[in-house]
């Protein structure tokens, strides 16, 4: 394994204890709890073993502590290994060593609380004397051992100065003349790259500072800072003044006072030169002291480096993965000596693939796999291959990806909702309007989405999240989601699936099953399974599978999610046992509608609220689901549903008497929409949107007297609204936006009294309105082009609330889906 902690004794001795942890949960299935405790328990004490072998190596202090430290690694290396000698029948032997392992857990934790930390404080004293806070000295210690002190001409060291660029460095240049063009442009002062932990933010602003461009404008005034995660500002200025060798460093009486004689300092040293600060791995919720640095001086750039993104600040550079020929060259240099593939071929780039261009994790993987056997490069890649996570075996991938995660403790909901995008396929975008069926019952988030975009804008500014909008002319407050999509990096998706899979099968959370070629986990098919108590259930299978596991047993489940893409699916038996099932979400991700062989849904789903079927087969819309009392939403996206609602023949009294919203997206070959839907008197939202097939809408319509929001955007053949609308006196939102061959509206629209926002862009059809339209006196917004915005203007006197916002179309692609090869 390579040397984590920088080849020291105590670093060796940590390392081999790690790599023992994960030989035996490996290969023993007995201490997995204990072991897993104790791997947890490593991880949160190695930043703590990385400072004591850098205060080591600076100031060679005691030899005899780390040699005792090392030893007591060894000690626990040794025990670890002896678990794996234990046969399984002897009992007494296994739980001898499960105490002893929970004890040596214990013991370890007190050695680190106790006497590591007093050590730490009086080296510390010994260091910096003066200096009271003990994590802020050894940042200065480890700030002189990484850029060292070398004094240039102008007399400034290096406690603010520019680090070395890294001895090999690929994939950057692009990025890096995006970075410096940004940062050259004039009225631009503050820059921020942002990008995941692992991308190589900090490598680039190195190779910035580097440049010799940016050398020639700023000479020797850039002044380079790793911020903390508790930033001390009056710290920070400090070091500034140590950069001068002649310049006495004052105390400073309030951070205030520290911003003036910092810019008194510049002027006196700088005079009119520019100027450029870095602030390196700035971490949210201490953006302040960006602004606090910003001095009005002329030629002064603020460069910032985050795993955050900053709304705030115009110019940001996002730092892209590399590409593929960039990762192999990558991973080629740490893998093997010189670069030089000495294994087959297609494990490297089996192996290259799963670091999904990341530089931490080809690294990382490079360095663990360098001089090892070939019959290691199968064994990962087929520990991949069946599920296996990256992590499992790269402990210092795994701890550095997850301070991103562990940033967000204590916001319960939002580090809930990160983990809730681990239950989607890989590389498919995630509708946001799924995302709030799911959360709505298990957040009690709001039902319009207003939190789940919210929460999701977060987890963006973070760089946990991709979100895309599909039209940003085309947003409301009705439905916040309804445009918006999600995608998750490749390592930060394994990584909510890793955080997910922690803890025994019984006791997750969220349970996350993927199926290839029939290769089912052994807990699925194991006849002594005993409850499982997951809330959330994620099914995703390939095209060969297979759904015969009726034996599993899971009655908690409020949400489940069937992912799959194949033609002809059959929906699991286990389902009939859910009754508290409240979501269902059904997603065929291949290129053809799927068929549900076993549709419509079990009767016994008495609970269920919501329903989404996505890319599939209607054939029938029979009384089992029409009689499910609680459901409240039902959307069908890119179904094929034309056929069903045409045979469907129902009497109405008994049917969905709790439905309040449907949703019919994307379905092409609906034409018509039957008279029945009209007596579901409940009904607040209908949501008929990209159904371009749809010529006529029923003249029963106005029975829906409690309907609120009514859409119709881009049914490009829909050829009126019937008169009945009238009767809809609770309508407050009406959207018939690309309904290019509608040429009039409902003479007596103007009886839409509760109407209080119209969309109607690309309405290229219409060149009049209706006269009525002058009682629409609560009309708050319309929503159109400038053609529509000249017939609204006539009215515009009589509408005393009204404001028309034209809009110009600005459609994304980048939604659609990713469909298998």
């Amino acid at each position: 394994m390579a040397d984590l902690l920088g080849g020291g004794a105590i670093g060796v001795a940590f390392d081999l204890l790690m790599q023992a942890i994960l030989d035996v949960t490996i290969e023993v299935a007995t201490f997995n709890s204990e072991l897993e405790h104790l791997k947890l328990t490593l991880i949160l004490i190695k930043p703590f073993v990385e400072d004591i072998e850098k205060l080591n190596k600076v100031l060679n202090f005691r030899q005899q502590g780390a040699e005792e430290l090392a030893n007591r690694f060894r000690k626990g290396e040794n025990l670890v290994r002896k678990c794996m000698e234990i046969k399984w029948w002897n009992a007494i032997k296994k739980y001898s060593y499960a105490k002893k392992l929970e004890k040596y857990e214990a013991s370890l934790l007190w050695f680190f609380q106790i006497n590591v930390q007093a050590e730490l404080s009086r080296d510390g004293k010994i260091v910096a004397v003066g200096v009271k806070v003990l994590e802020e000295k050894m940042d200065k210690i480890i700030s002189i051992q990484d850029n060292g002190r070398s004094v240039n001409s102008n007399g400034f060291s290096g406690w603010c100065g520019v680090p070395g660029v890294p001895d090999f460095v690929v994939g950057l240049d692009a990025q890096l003349q995006e970075l410096k063009g940004m940062l050259l442009k004039d009225g631009v002062p503050i820059v921020v790259l942002s990008a995941p932990g692992g991308c190589g933010k900090t490598t680039l602003a190195k190779l910035l500072c580097n440049d010799d461009e940016i050398k020639g404008i700023y000479g020797n005034n850039i002044f380079f800072q790793t911020v903390s995660r508790a930033p001390n500002l009056q710290l920070m200025v400090q070091k500034v003044f140590q950069s001068n060798k002649n310049q006495q460093v004052p105390i400073f009486q309030s951070d205030e006072d520290a911003m003036y004689q910092l810019e008194q300092f510049f002027l006196r040293q700088v005079g009119l030169a520019p100027i450029l600060l870095v602030l390196d791995d700035m971490w949210s919720g201490s953006e302040s002291l960006i602004d606090q640095f910003l001095l009005p001086k002329r030629g002064y750039k603020i460069l910032v480096t985050s795993r955050f993104v900053f709304p705030q600040f115009e110019w940001t550079c996002k730092l892209n993965m590399l590409n593929h020929q960039d990762a192999m060259t990558l991973f080629h240099h740490y893998a093997f000596k010189d670069g030089i593939c000495t294994v087959q071929k297609h494990l490297v780039e089996k192996v290259v693939r799963g670091c999904s261009g990341s530089p931490l994790a080809l690294t990382v993987v490079g360095r663990s796999l360098y001089r090892q056997p070939e019959v290691k490069w199968i064994s990962t890649v087929q520990n991949w291959s069946q599920g296996q996570s990256i992590y499992d075996t790269n402990m210092v991938l795994l701890s550095r990806l997850k301070t991103s995660l562990d940033a967000l403790d204590g916001m319960a909901v939002l580090k809930n909702c990160f983990l809730d995008l681990g239950l989607f396929p890989e590389d498919q975008r995630i509708p946001a309007a799924a995302l709030t069926d799911m959360w709505v019952e298990l957040y009690n988030l709001d039902e319009c989405g207003m939190y789940t975009l919210i929460y999701l804008l977060e987890l963006s500014n973070r760089n946990l999240v991709n979100l895309t909008l599909v039209r940003k002319d085309d947003q409301d407050a009705i439905d916040y989601c309804k445009d918006h999509f999600v995608m998750q990096h490749d390592l930060l998706r394994e990584l909510a699936i890793h955080q997910s899979r922690q803890g025994s099968i019984e006791g997750r959370e969220r349970l996350i099953v993927e199926i290839n070629r029939n290769a089912f986990p052994e807990w699925l098919t194991d006849q002594k399974q005993q409850p499982i108590n997951a809330r959330i259930l994620s099914i995703t299978t390939d095209n060969a599978f297979c759904s015969n596991w009726s034996n599993v047993q899971i009655p908690d489940v409020k949400v489940l999610i069937l992912n799959f893409q194949i033609k002809f699916y059959t929906l699991p038996e286990f389902m009939e046992r859910m009754s508290r099932l409240t979501v269902l979400l059904v997603t065929n991700y291949g290129f053809t509608r799927a068929y549900l062989e076993n549709f419509p849904l079990p009767s016994q789903l008495n609970n269920l609220k919501r329903l989404r079927l996505e890319n599939i087969s209607i054939p029938s819309i029979a009384t089992s689901i029409l009689q499910l009392k609680n459901l409240q939403k039902i959307s069908m996206i890119m179904c094929e549903i034309g056929k069903a609602f045409e045979e469907c023949t129902i009497s109405i009294s008994n049917t969905w008497p709790n439905l309040n919203e449907i949703n019919i997206e994307y379905c092409d070959n609906l034409v018509e929409i039957p008279a029945w839907v009209c007596g579901l008197i409940h009904l607040k939202k209908i949501n008929l949107r990209y159904c371009q097939e749809l010529v006529t809408l029923p003249p029963e319509l106005g029975n829906l007297t409690n309907l609120e929001v009514l859409r119709l955007q881009s049914c490009t053949q829909l050829l009126e609204l019937p008169e009945s609308i009238s009767g809809l006196r609770e309508l407050k939102f009406l959207d018939i936006s690309d309904c290019v061959e509608m040429d009039h509206l409902p003479e007596q629209l103007g009886d839409l009294c509760g109407l209080r926002t119209i969309h109607m862009m690309g309405c290229t059809a219409l060149s009049e309105l209706p006269p009525s339209v002058m009682d629409l006196v609560q009309l708050e917004r319309v929503i159109c082009d400038d053609e529509i915005a000249c017939l609204w203007q006539f009215y515009r006197d009589n509408l005393d609330k009204l404001e028309i916002v034209v809009v110009k179309e600005d459609v994304n692609l980048n939604w659609l889906h990713k469909r298998p090869a």
